[in-house]
């Protein structure tokens, strides 16, 4: 018997944008899915793409110490607790901003920096998880 595919939303988070990618199980390829501004929209993206698991990019300080920012604290808690049935994934999403910015493209042609950040998130996780989600 054929198993649905799984599918994962990404998620760069920040204070004024949300960054949204997606992939499947399948496919294993993240692609950049919009960018919202606010935890509404989020689960609104959840529901509506069928995510079975959604990967939160976690804003480590660069130093690797120190506590993470509130807002980002009360952001995952409130994601939890409105989805309690996907299971939601942090991983270490420092630099992805950056790796946005020197992919190549002109900017006009390339999807927006929150979008392609969450792709990033995305696919560390599905290369660091390999086949065992």
């Amino acid at each position: 018997m054929e198993q649905d595919p799984k599918i994962y939303i990404g998620i760069d988070w920040g204070r004024k944008r949300i960054g949204l990618s997606i992939a499947d199980s399948e496919t294993r390829l993240p692609m950049p899915l919009s960018s919202v501004g606010n935890l509404k929209a989020v689960n609104e993206a959840i529901k509506e793409e069928g995510a079975t698991t959604v990967v939160l990019g976690a804003p480590i300080p660069m130093t690797g110490r120190g506590d993470l920012d509130p807002e980002f604290i009360n952001f995952s808690k409130r994601l939890s607790e409105s989805n309690p049935d996907i299971k939601i994934e942090q991983i270490d999403e420092r630099l992805s901003s950056k790796q946005a910015d020197s992919l190549p493209g002109h900017k006009s042609d390339k999807a927006s920096r929150d979008e392609v950040s969450a792709m990033l998130i995305l696919q560390t996780f599905l290369d660091k998880n390999g086949r065992d989600i």
